[in-house]
């Protein structure tokens, strides 16, 4: 399959684009309003989630893949920052008859408390290599090549998150 590729860097606001082909992946910051995605989600062939999940005994930074046709029973998004929970939205926007397939990689977070940082935990930047990972593995599942450009720490995009983008 030809790809056409299409990413932002999130750190200097500059676009970076590359085309080949005529398939196209675009990434989308959804933010916490997840039912505000449902008009985006209808438009794909193919949707890729990175989100938080609650597992009952899981580690911090432990990542759990699956697709949403096959979500374990053991996974949630309960107390997630979402208004909306991400996976009552896919079942809306299953009930609705338009959801493509579905493709979920989840990290069970750290629960911050009243104080709030912007440092990451050891298991937290491992657990997101880990979906780092298993993104690009799916990716290339659909006939795409990903090659990474920059090598940017986890910790630095946390540090310039508040910052926000030009």
């Amino acid at each position: 399959m030809d790809a056409k590729w299409q990413s932002e860097s999130l750190i200097d606001g500059e676009n970076k684009r590359k085309t080949e082909g005529e398939n196209l992946i675009e990434f989308v910051d959804g933010g916490t309003l997840a039912n505000m995605l449902i008009p985006l989600i209808v438009e794909y062939d193919w949707v890729l989630i990175l989100d938080c999940v609650s597992v009952s005994g899981a580690n911090i930074g432990d990542v759990f893949s699956f697709s949403f046709d096959k979500v374990p029973n053991f996974i949630t998004w309960a107390g997630s920052a979402h208004e909306v929970e991400m996976l009552q939205t896919l079942h809306l926007t299953k009930l609705l008859g338009d959801l493509p397939p579905v493709y979920i990689i989840g990290i069970v977070p750290e629960v911050i408390g009243e104080e709030t940082a912007f440092s990451l935990s050891q298991s937290l930047i491992k657990g997101a290599q880990i979906m780092e990972s298993e993104a690009i593995k799916h990716i290339e599942s659909l006939g795409f090549i990903a090659t990474k450009k920059n090598n940017i720490s986890l910790q630095e995009v946390a540090n310039n998150s508040y910052k926000g983008f030009a």
